[in-house]
């Protein structure tokens, strides 16, 4: 498997020594692939290509790699578009396993692989979720396991980002794609593009230059709510206007129970902490008609429409 003295090589560079720059033991790259068609939603998305790669953090070296192909419930024909894009045959997913037992599958490899190489269990085994975006970890594994009730290791709930690090490295604006980045840096893209594990393996040659050059991966994005603010002190302060006095924050709006748009009293919460509204899928398919729970708010603290989902009946 390559290493990053492979890389390394190629560019006259010398490896990080020991683990003194990076905080993490390990770095797990994921990059799933899921059910798509051309100029249009499907609804629910599903995974269908579940690829990782386990590498050191102290060496860059890959130390192992997974990969299961997954069975979607609610669009199981993959559409032509899908296939050609992916590479994933009909047969790939038809073959697969559901989304629960791929990751029960993906740990259980994933602690073994971290037993093998001995420093898992010498160094406490500190390990960190690394994609290309936040597509992964904060919409699609997440949007999926809430709506099939599923639960997932909490080592998914934050990740790496390594986009930023790409671009405070690098400079530029805009959405550099993982393609144009990995040229960036001066490496070959190897494989096909939007095949989930060559994905994620060219996201790991990203990353291990990135550690050659000395940059601190660490922790982008994460899933956990922001805490909450039981009450607002009012203090003197100057107004927007320019006048001293006492004027008052906007008040905290408490968390109620409501009900749920498929009737029946719930108590339903987004994870950025946001009541959710009612909403009916409109797009013709299987879930047409169906109602779901989601916030639909712009986060701050995400970036992006908080993308929470609960199916109803």
């Amino acid at each position: 498997m390559p290493s990053v003295a492979t890389i390394l090589a190629a560019h006259g560079g010398t490896a990080p020594s020991g683990n003194q720059l990076q905080a993490f033991d390990f770095f797990l790259v994921v990059d799933f692939e899921a059910t798509c068609e051309k100029d249009m939603r499907i609804y629910p998305q599903e995974i269908i290509e579940f690829p990782s790669i386990l590498v050191d953090g102290a060496t860059g070296r890959i130390e192992s790699e997974f990969r299961r192909y997954v069975r979607p419930k609610h669009n199981p024909v993959l559409t032509q578009f899908c296939r050609d894009l992916t590479g994933i045959r009909q047969e790939d997913v038809d073959g697969g396993v559901d989304l629960g037992a791929a990751l029960r599958l993906h740990d259980a490899w994933l602690k073994a692989a971290m037993a093998g190489t001995g420093a898992g269990v010498k160094k406490g085994g500190l390990l960190a979720v690394v994609t290309w975006g936040d597509w992964d970890c904060r919409t699609m594994l997440e949007s999926e396991c809430s709506f099939k009730g599923i639960a997932k290791p909490p080592y998914f709930d934050r990740w790496i980002n390594l986009r930023a690090p790409f671009q405070a490295t690098l400079g530029g604006g805009g959405r550099t794609n993982l393609q144009e980045a990995v040229r960036a840096v001066g490496l070959e893209w190897e494989g096909r593009l939007h095949c989930g594990l060559d994905d994620a393996r060219n996201t790991a040659h990203l990353l291990v230059e990135l550690m050659r050059r000395g940059v601190k991966i660490e922790i982008t994005g994460s899933l956990k709510p922001p805490p909450l603010i039981e009450q607002q002190q009012q203090k003197p302060r100057i107004s927007p206007c320019g006048i001293t006095g006492s004027w008052a924050l906007p008040p905290v709006i408490q968390q109620q129970p409501h009900a749920s748009p498929c009737g029946g009293a719930a108590t339903c919460y987004c994870y950025c902490g946001v009541p959710s509204r009612g909403r009916v899928v409109a797009v013709p398919g299987p879930m047409q008609g169906k109602c779901f729970l989601g916030c639909g708010n712009w986060t701050p603290t995400m970036g992006v429409v908080c993308p929470f989902l609960v199916w109803g009946n």
